[in-house]
């Protein structure tokens, strides 16, 4: 008698986040292991941004920045319990001290 074993084998679709493939409100709630409420908070605050506010959060759609913003307020939230206005303020000093760091480089060329 002769013996088979089998894998199992998983495969998954993977798709760049662009202008022309951008995701879905829920799929970025998912990607941060939070929930849709979360996401309209995040868009109330100003971390993100979404369709004009007469869209329905389910018709909104983030583009990879969004979804970069939106994984580091999540990691603010764990990390150091910040809430999402705090959030939103640490990553706008975070912008502005990358903008000014490249402004001085270029100046210094």
């Amino acid at each position: 008698m002769t013996q088979s074993s089998y894998a199992t084998v998983t495969v998954e679709a993977v798709v760049a986040i662009d202008s022309e493939n951008p995701i879905a409100a829920m799929e970025l709630a998912h990607a941060c292991g939070a929930d849709m409420a979360w996401v309209v908070q995040l868009v109330e605050v100003g971390i993100v941004s979404a369709a004009p506010s007469a869209t329905p959060p389910d018709e909104w759609r983030f583009f990879s920045a969004d979804l970069q913003c939106a994984l580091e307020a999540r990691r603010l939230e764990r990390d150091f319990g910040v809430g999402l206005e705090a959030a939103a303020l640490i990553l706008d000093l975070q912008h502005e001290v990358r903008r000014l760091k490249a402004a001085l480089q270029a100046q210094r060329r």
